[in-house]
């Protein structure tokens, strides 16, 4: 299949000199998926809820220093290599060509609405994020946005004092709150505003209760729910009873899900792959490869490499956080560190994931040994 159905020529469009008030206007009134952005008629970029989100811009701030990049795809390309290109740019929306002209965009929600019938394959439990970032009901606003920048994601759930979930709080959330306040408030100077805004508790703004989904539903379960209640995400659960949370789905791990292939060897997907600098995408490749055929009783389907990079440079390289996730038949199996330059991150992350991969080798040993006690002694 490709997406020459699902791509749409209607988009919304700014000038990359545009000021953010109006691309916040603009979300607020159209609450689009993303945005076009074009400088002197050319494509240039793309921006999201997220990318308002991560620094306190003013709003005279230009567009162009928030937009993000997003690869442009051909009217008929397929629809696997369309969500792989749109999971490894880190965007929800991105340019459609037809030849060499703009013929309007493609995004997530259109690619799972055009596949949903076939999500029934995937369980839940085989795509969702097990590792998981949280914060409390009484931690504040200003807190959860770090939390979200720091760690390039969109929801935390939140807990009460007894370690409960209780709720979400998204990027979204945030935007609509901050907009809204800003309206009312009017004109002159909001950076006391501003400040009151970051001090409140996140319970003032979370959405609640969450709503959540469990390991053993089908991912077409799954979305069709994200779209019921219009939302990108859900947390996971051990049971819909249980208020533990296990880890999170989003519409992005779906995605990426649709890029697993059914070749002899993994597949590799490396997100924000433009911040690769000394090493390259095959180096990444060979390196989990060669972790992988160490643990080959631990067979490995699709390994995910997310890079994120940090504002802190040491002698003009930045930090970067790197993560590792591995997609096993034992179950998910990740690494993250953190080093200046994405050559070291990806090399601490790496260390860290076969560390992880070996305490999950000496369990699975312990398990084989108890088996074999048990059955010698039923035969005395």
């Amino acid at each position: 299949m490709n997406i020459a159905d699902i791509a749409v020529p209607e988009y919304i469009e700014v000038d990359a000199g545009e000021r953010l008030a109006k691309v916040r206007s603009l979300f607020e009134r159209e609450n689009p998926k993303g945005i076009i952005v074009t400088e002197d008629g050319e494509y240039a970029g793309v921006v999201g809820e997220k990318q308002l989100i991560r620094s306190r811009m003013e709003d005279d701030t230009k567009v162009s220093a928030v937009m993000t990049p997003a690869p442009g795809i051909d009217r008929h390309e397929d629809i696997r290599e369309a969500a792989r290109l749109l999971i490894e740019g880190g965007v929800k929306i991105a340019p459609v060509y037809e030849g060499e002209k703009l013929y309007g965009i493609i995004t997530g929600d259109a690619i799972l609405r055009a596949v949903i019938d076939s999500l029934d394959a995937n369980t839940v439990e085989q795509v969702y994020t097990a590792e998981v970032i949280t914060i409390t009901e009484d931690e504040n606003v200003g807190q959860a946005i770090n939390r979200l920048r720091k760690n390039s994601i969109s929801r935390l759930p939140v807990l009460n004092e007894s370690g409960k979930l209780t709720g979400v709080i998204t990027t979204n959330d945030i935007v609509n709150f901050v907009i809204r306040e800003q309206d009312r408030q009017g004109s002159g100077d909001r950076s006391g505003d501003l400040d009151r805004m970051l001090d409140l508790p996140v319970y003032d703004l979370m959405s609640g209760p969450a709503i959540t989904a469990q390991p053993g539903e089908t991912t077409q379960e799954a979305v069709e729910r994200m779209f019921e209640n219009d939302i990108s995400g859900l947390v996971v659960t051990p049971s819909s009873s249980e208020t533990k949370v296990a880890g999170v789905l989003t519409k992005t791990d779906v995605l990426r899900s649709l890029t697993y292939t059914e070749r002899e060897g993994m597949d590799v997907q490396i997100s924000n792959i433009d911040l690769l600098d000394t090493i390259s995408r095959g180096h990444v490749v060979e390196s989990i490869e060669k972790v992988a055929k160490k643990y080959q009783k631990m067979q490995v389907f699709h390994a995910h490499v997310r890079l994120h990079e940090h504002k802190e440079k040491l002698r003009g390289t930045p930090l970067i956080q790197c993560q590792i996730r591995l997609r096993t038949s034992k179950g998910q199996v990740i690494g993250t560190g953190e080093g200046y330059g994405a050559e070291h991150a990806f090399h601490v992350a790496l260390d860290k994931l076969e560390r992880n991969m070996l305490e999950i080798k000496g369990i699975n040993a312990d398990e084989e040994y108890r088996g074999q006690l048990l059955r010698k002694l039923g035969e005395l």
